[in-house]
């Protein structure tokens, strides 16, 4: 089914259309958003771990 035949159909609702495709947006969004805050707190912790290195070479 190609988007004209979707267009043409009597079934279709532009308004249900929306919302589907804004539903799908917001999946994505949140998924790309819950990826950068996992690449966050790895970054969060490298940076932690390295701070603890340097205090505690510092300490020797």
């Amino acid at each position: 089914m190609i988007l004209s035949d979707i267009c043409n159909s009597s079934n279709y609702d532009p308004i249900e259309a929306r919302k589907r495709f804004q539903a799908r947006k917001l999946r994505t969004l949140n998924y790309l958003r819950d990826r950068l805050e996992r690449k966050l707190a790895a970054l969060d912790a490298s940076i932690e771990t390295l701070k603890n290195q340097i205090s505690r070479d510092d300490n020797n």
